[in-house]
This record gives C-alpha cells, structure tokens and sequence, in this order.
C-alpha cells in the first residue's frame, strides 16, 4: 500500500531535499542571507600629532619670583610664579597661570618645549598643526553660518513674495520689498548669540579654572603644614644639653 505524505511532510520534503519531488518548486532564500554585509563603523583618517617635546633639566635655570597683577596676596607676597631660562638657547618663558608652584613648574615646562620644538621644527611642530587645526576649523566654522545665514535670507525672500503675490523673486529684492535695515538686525542678532555663547565657555573656563587653582593652593598649604609640624617634632625630640654637661666641656 503505497504512502501518501501529509502536506506538512510535503513542504518539509521540498526544502530540504527539493530533488525528490520535481514539481514542487524549492524554497526562496531567506532575503536577508541574499543582502551583502555591511558595515557601519568609519575608519579615523586623523592626522596623528607628534608628541610632546621634552627639555633636558639640566639645561634649565629655574626661579621662583613673586607674582604681579591681580590675585591677592597668595600671588603678590609668595613666590609661585616661575621663571626658566634655557642656557643653550637663552629662551626664557615665565608662568604664573595658577597659585600652584607645582602647576606653574609644569605649564612653564611646557610652554618652553613648544617654543624650543617651534624653533627647531617649525611648521611641522605640535604647536604650528594644533594651531593649523584650530584655524581650519574657525575657517569651516564662518563658512556654516554664512551658508546658514544665506538660507534664512533665501527663505525670507520666498515668504515676502508670496505674501506680496510675485513668482520672481529676485523682482521683489529689487524693488527694493526687502529692508536692507532689517537684514542689518539679522546679522547683528546672530553675531550678538554667537558672542553671547562665547562668552559664557569662556566663562566656564575661568571657573574650572578657579576652582584648579583653589584645590591646588590647599593642597600646598597642607604640605607646608605637613612640613612645618615636621620640623616642630624632630625640634621636639631633639635632647637638650644641661648647665651642668656645658660646664664640664
């Protein structure tokens, strides 16, 4: 008696072994199996900098000179502003950014190493690509908000004339619809917000700035304090010779 397969039998016959049973077509491929693969992570073609210069301390002057300019006394009255001379060269760089003798040790450092790097290497040192960067971006920056500003002039323009039921705009900017006084207050307005965001990350700088500094003061005042009480105990243990061993020296 011959067997007669049940449809689900069938359909599973057909897709794994479709050659048993010729007149039922094979399967389609899943479509997600027939799409190539993709990828959506991008490569960072970044301009890798070179690093950081270094200076030799042995041919280093160092001192520690009083601050000038506003601060309070924890600038005027201590020596915390550092001063270096690179004896080879004769290069001297000064740095009182912070209230830190430790800080201002190593922005002067620094500052050093750039002028020393941008003097052998120039135009290919770190401080002439970062300055580079800096300007291609200011550059890229402008030419946003001009392209921006071209866009709202462009839609303003397309909104007075269909308000005044002209198809031509460039008709109704030579009329003379469009005040050249309003546009004038467009562009003070967008040079004033952008002066406004300005200034307040200038302002978050000084802060974190300030609160740098202030961390940076405590944590030599608890040195000094530290060192001070040091001195207090070893002063304190120290035996104290009497009348009487003087004497009999």
């Amino acid at each position: 008696m011959p067997l007669h397969p049940t449809p689900t039998a069938r359909r599973l016959l057909s897709f794994f072994l479709p050659h048993i049973h010729p007149t039922i077509p094979p399967r389609a491929p899943l479509p997600c199996l027939l799409r190539p693969l993709t990828s959506t992570s991008h490569a960072n073609f970044a301009v890798p900098m070179p690093p950081r210069p270094k200076v030799n301390e042995s041919e280093i002057l160092e001192k520690f000179l009083h601050g000038s300019g506003p601060g309070g006394q924890k600038i005027n009255k201590t020596s915390s502003a550092v001063q270096l001379k690179h004896l080879p060269t004769g290069i001297v760089v000064k740095s009182q950014a912070t209230r830190s003798r430790t800080q201002n040790r190593k922005i002067a450092r620094r500052l050093l190493a750039e002028r020393l790097e941008l003097m052998e290497k120039g135009g290919e040192s770190r401080k002439a690509k970062v300055a580079e960067k800096k300007k291609k971006k200011k550059n890229s920056a402008d030419k946003k908000k001009r392209r921006k500003y071209r866009k709202l002039q462009e839609e303003k323009d397309v909104a007075m004339a269909a308000a005044a039921g002209v198809e031509d705009v460039g008709k109704v900017r030579d009329e003379g619809d469009i005040d050249g006084e309003e546009e004038g207050e467009w562009v003070l307005a967008d040079i004033e917000y952008n002066e406004a965001e300005a200034d307040a990350e200038e302002a978050l700088e000084r802060e974190k700035e300030r609160v740098e500094d202030e961390a940076h003061t405590l944590v030599d005042e608890v040195e000094d304090e530290t060192r001070r009480v040091g001195e207090v105990e070893v002063g304190v243990n120290t035996p104290i010779e009497s009348t009487d061993e003087k004497k009999s020296a």
